[in-house]
Parts: C-alpha cells; structure tokens; sequence
C-alpha cells in the first residue's frame, strides 16, 4: 500500500510538472516548425499558381453596376445640380457640364467592370485544388500566428512551472547543495523572503500598470507573474511545514556559513535588487519591471529551454559513448583527451550560445567519459567546467548574432571570422597548460595500430549521422531550410527525437544493459529527460530574470556614469575594460549582459579607439573567464550539478600539492585568463585589420 502511495504521488507530480514542461516544449517545436513550413507553403502556392496571395481569400464581387444606363444618370445629375444651384444662389457656382459628366460615368463604367472582371477570373481561378491548398496554409499560418502572440505567456508558464519543480527537488544553482537539515531551514527561509519580496514587487506592477493611460498589452504576463511568485512562495511555505529527512551529514559541514551558502544565487540577486529599488529609489515596481524585460525576448529563452531539453535527450542515447568509443584505440593520454573533448564540446557551445548550456546538456558525459578514460577528477572537473568556453565565439553562436543586431558598428561575419582565431588560440592554450601539468607520459597509440580499430569504432556512427544527414536533407529540400542559429532549436529536437527512436525500436538494447527497469521503453527515456530538463530550465532561467534585474540596478544606479570617456592610453583603457567585463560576467548571465554592455561599456571602448570587433572577442573571453572566476563561478557550479556533490567532494585530495588540490579551479583560470591578455594585447601590439 505505501508503494502504490508513492507511486501514485510521483505521477501526480509528474503530471503537473513534467507533462506540461513537455506539452510546452513540443508547443514551440511545432510553432517553429509551422513558420518554416509555412514559409515555404507560401512559395509553393507561387509557384503553382500566379499570383497566389491573391488566391489566398475570396474577393468579393463589387457592388457597383457593371453596365448603368448613361442617359438616366446623366439626367439625374443634371437635375441635382440645377437644384443646388437655386439653393446656392449667394454662392458662384460652375454650371453643369454635361459633357465632362458624361466622361466621368464612362469611366466609372470601365473601372467597375474591371473589377467585375478580376473578380470574375479570381472566382474562376479558385478551383478545389486552390480551396485545400489554401485550407492548409492558411491553417499553418494560424497555429504560427497563435504559437507567435503566445510566446510570453508559454515562457511565463514554462519559467515558473519549472521553478516550483526545481524548488521541490531542491536544485536551486548556489554555491553550496542543501545536505543538512539546518540548511534546508536557513536555505528556505530566505527563498521564501526573496520570492514574497518578488511577488510585492510583481503586485505593484500589474496595479501600476492598469493605473497608467496607457493600453495594456498582455495583462496576462502581469497576473501569471503573480501566481508564479506567489506559487514559488507556497512551496517554500510548505517546505518548511513539512521539511524532508536529511541522513548522514556530517557535523563539520553543518555550519551556519554552510547554510547560508546553500542560499540560491537568485535569492541573493532578488535581495540585492530589492533592496535598491525599495530604500534608495523607492520604487516597488522595480524588480519585477526588468524581471519582466525576459518576456520580450520570449523566442530567445523559450530556445533555451529547448537545448536544455535536447540536451537532457542526448543524454539518454548513447551517442556520447559511441563518439568517445571512437579515442579509445588511440590510447590517448587523460591530457590530450581532454584536450579533444574540448574541441568536440565547441561545435554545440556554438549551436546553444552559452557554455553553461552546454554543461546542463552534456557536462556529465564529458566528465563520465574522461573518467573512463583515466582522467583524474580534478582535470576532468575543469575540462567539464570549461567544456563550452572555447565555442561561443563560432558560427552560429547566437550570443554573437545578438551583438551583431544591437551594435551597429560589428556585424556577424567579423565577429566569427575572428572568433575562429580566439577559438584556436584557447584551444592552444589549454593544451599547454596540460601538458606542462602532466603527470604521466603523454603518449598516443601508433597510426598503424590504432587506425583500423579507430575505424571499426566509427561503423555504429553511420546509421546516427545518416539519420542527422536525412532530416538535414529533408528541411533543405522539402522546406528550403538550413541549419542555423535561427533554425537549431526546432531541428535538433527532432533529429534527436530520431535517434531515440533508432535507438529504442531499431537497436532494441537489452534490458540487462540498463540499470531502470523502464529504462528501454521509448515513454520512460521522454519522461525521465523531461523531469530533467525542468528542473535545470527552472533553475537557470530564473536566474537569467534575477541577471536582467540585477543589469538595471547597475544602469540605474549610475555607477557606470563615472567611469571616464577617455583614458590616457589604450593600455589603460584594455586593463579597464578586462576589470569590468570579467566582473560582470561573474555576476550575470552572458545574454543579459551583452545588453548591458552593448548600452554602456561598448561606447566607451569605441571612443578610446578600441576596434569594434576587438572589443567584443575581449568581452566573450572575459564574460567565459567570470563565469570561471570564484567567488560565484557560475560554470563551475553548474558542472557541480551535473556530476554530484559526492564527486566533487571526492576530487579534494589534500595530500597533493597546491596546483592539484585545486586543478578544477586554476586549469580554467590560467587557461581564459592567458587567453583574455594574448586577444586583449596582440591585436593592439602587431595592429592586425579588424
């Protein structure tokens, strides 16, 4: 009986979390999908038949005479006339020209039967064929048009349906995991503090909203933001209440530092933000006004979501391991592994933007798979750390498209045909930095024994790049669509999707081979990387809000008023600009801060003679180097997540020496900080054309 208890409570849970985080994601996929379906329907119906968008509706026939009997008109004009020149008669008034009357009905006459006649041809040109056709794309463009005006409202519902599941889960990004009872209270306490705070704030908006002359625009982004605080303010309330059961923590770690590290980080953002808006501006509305600034650019987070989500898929094929499988007959050395996993994890840090996606999507399978290999968990915790680092400076990162649209001065093209050359020169870097840490031999299988074995090994690839190759071929084809930074997020899903099913219902693994039970089943994998990915989605979206909040109190506040126009020297300027830009990124999340910068610090680059396109590779290598930098260190908390407190723990090792004890922090370090100062300086040094 207690078993059916618990069963039925996780499909309860399941179905008001995970099932509507998946019902979402799969809204926006098929939203995607009907735009660049439609988009080539349109083309289509061209090419079909001429002049096709003018098919699309019935034209109605007009209601003038094709064929009116002159004579009379005339007469009756010239009878109107007369009668208003006896009324007028104070006025000069022209007498009536019968003769330019007649002139003007003539071609009344010939205008109205040519719109008789294209009504006529378009009636008959509207065949049954038309009609289905028609039918269908407009009924495409319908559910795009819906999915388009939607788009806050399913981001709103997505961000918070999240969040409630990862505050249940306790899965919160923050320096420290809640492992001890004490901390859970402190933990809660002050999540229940920061989200009642956020709903007052979100209160006063909507009330200061519908106060103002001015027309609301979606009144119901301003409710949901109510119900979401209020929603995330009932489970802390309830957390409290009925607290879960901590076992085995030890007492050295049940410390008050320790609980108050175990805070979120946008807990301590919703503070910070609170506490300017309401004592210093005093102005309620506040948090909640730039909190809401990640509705207007719904598409782009509701993205990110649906990489978490691939991600969390990808997770579940065994895609990582076949690709790993291939390094294993060279017999590579931990080091120059790690150094490839680091060029395998560029290609989708470019396709998802930010490489703290990149570690939610793929983290564990790169740690998991250098740890195989022999890897010692500190060097395998900063690679996983600074997996995606290398990539968000490649075609098509979209971090780098939206630079492009709100600078005038770059355009993509510069930034990633630079971007190659800052991508090579980490990767150069990082190999360096391993090797001189070694602590074997470096070696590396001969050709002639490893190449045969290395091609055995790419034979299961075949059937997942044709599968990736056939819908690539599909959309390019069938709809005229290339993967691109636009066109990713509602592909992949799909291509994916495709793998899983090839996987499940093709391959059939053994059900010995897995350590679920349901672990084979189509339904159960779906499920279990849904559950996943909301709680990841929740946690890091509701960040990037908190990161949007915290970017107004920076530009509000005027801290950056202050900081010179010019400086005395571009060196000065570049040790500035390193200063800042790095701190920024150790505090915000890389889209929000691009919006600040590109408002604030750009300028001032751009006036001391920073090349435009200069300026932007520093500030990607010195964001990537923030979120690399304690005391936050946003990636390294997020590899954290994804590998395990008990791993992490498992990696402190205080009998080495200082480099090793702390590999997973000062490998990162060395290698973005080298990186930042050889893009930040060479460029000026030898005056390479931007």
């Amino acid at each position: 009986m207690i078993l059916q208890g618990i069963i039925k409570l996780r499909s309860c849970r399941e179905w008001l979390s995970t099932l509507p985080v998946f019902l979402l994601l799969i809204a926006v996929i098929i939203a995607g999908n009907s735009e660049l379906i439609h988009a080539r329907l349109l083309n289509v119906g061209e090419a079909l038949w001429h002049d096709y968008f003018v098919l699309r509706a019935d034209m109605p026939t007009p209601d003038c005479n094709p064929d009116p009997d002159l004579a009379a008109e005339l007469n009756r004009l010239e009878a109107e006339s007369s009668t208003e020149e006896e009324l007028a008669d104070l006025f000069e008034a022209e007498p009536f020209n019968r003769q330019a009357a007649q002139i003007s009905l003539q071609n009344s006459r010939r205008l109205c039967q040519e719109k008789h006649n294209l009504a006529e041809q378009n009636q008959a040109r509207v065949t049954p064929a038309v009609i289905i056709f028609r039918t269908l794309e407009t009924s495409v463009a319908g559910i795009s048009l819906f999915a388009l005006e939607k788009q806050r409202m399913i981001l709103i519902l997505t961000i918070f349906i999240c969040a409630v599941t990862c505050t249940f889960k306790q899965h919160h990004i923050a320096f420290r995991p809640v492992i001890t009872k004490r901390e859970h209270i402190v933990s809660t306490l002050a999540q229940l503090l920061g989200n009642v705070v956020l709903l007052l704030s979100a209160d006063s908006y909507r009330n200061s909203i519908y106060q103002s002359a001015t027309v609301v625009d979606h009144p119901e982004i301003y409710l949901l933001l109510i119900v979401g605080f209020a929603c995330l303010s009932a489970t802390n309330l309830y957390q409290l209440i009925k607290p879960p059961q901590y076992h085995g923590a030890h007492k050295s770690s049940d410390t008050l530092l320790h609980a108050i590290l175990s805070i979120p980080l946008y807990i301590y953002m919703s503070f910070f933000v609170a506490c300017y808006f309401f004592f210093i501006e005093h102005h309620q509305a506040g948090p909640a006004i730039f909190f809401s600034l990640l509705f207007d650019q719904a598409g782009l987070f509701l993205n990110i979501g649906l990489y978490i989500w691939v991600g969390m898929l990808l997770k579940r094929t065994q895609l990582g391991d076949l690709v790993f499988k291939t390094f294993i007959p060279w017999r590579m050395s931990p080091e120059i592994l790690a150094f490839v996993a680091l060029i395998v994890m560029a290609v989708p840090t470019a396709y998802t933007g930010a490489s703290g996606i990149i570690i939610i999507a793929m983290g564990a399978i790169v740690y998991e798979e250098l740890r195989r290999a022999g890897a010692r968990r500190q060097l395998a915790l900063a690679a996983t750390a600074m997996a995606g680092s290398a990539g968000v400076v490649l075609r098509p990162c979209l971090l780098v498209v939206l630079i492009a649209a709100l600078n005038k001065e770059v355009v993509t093209d510069q930034l990633f045909s630079w971007g190659v050359k800052t991508f090579m020169t980490t990767a150069v870097v990082f190999l360096v930095f391993v090797l001189l840490s070694k602590r074997g031999k470096i070696h590396l299988a001969p050709v002639r024994e490893a190449f045969k074995p290395f091609l055995r090994a790419l034979v299961p690839l075949f059937p997942y790049l044709l599968i990736v190759l056939l819908i690539t071929l599909a959309y390019f084809y069938l709809l005229n669509v290339t993967m691109d930074e636009f066109t990713a997020p509602v592909i992949l899903p799909l291509i994916i999707l495709s793998l899983i099913i090839y996987e499940k219902f093709v391959v059939r693994l053994a059900l010995s081979a897995s350590p679920e039970k349901n672990a084979h089943k189509f339904e159960y994998t779906i499920r279990m990387a849904s559950s996943e990915a909301s709680i990841h989605i929740g946690a890091l979206l509701l960040l990037m809000g908190l990161s949007f909040a915290l970017g107004g109190v920076i530009e509000r506040s005027g801290v950056l008023s202050h900081i010179p126009a010019t400086f005395a020297s571009v060196w000065l300027t570049l040790g500035f600009l390193i200063v800042v830009l790095v701190a920024i990124g150790m505090i915000m999340d890389p889209f929000g801060a691009v919006v600040l910068v590109s408002g604030t610090i750009a300028q001032i680059a751009y006036n001391n003679g920073i090349n435009p396109v200069h300026f932007w590779m520093i500030t990607l290598v010195a964001f990537e180097l923030g979120y690399l930098t304690p005391p936050v260190a946003l990636n390294h908390l997020l590899t954290r997540q994804m590998v395990g407190h008990q791993e992490m723990a498992k990696a402190v090792l205080p009998d080495d020496n200082f480099w090793y004890r702390h590999e997973r922090i000062l490998l990162p370090l060395a290698t973005m900080g080298t990186t930042l100062l050889l893009v930040a300086i060479v460029p000026v040094l030898f005056a390479y054309p931007f």
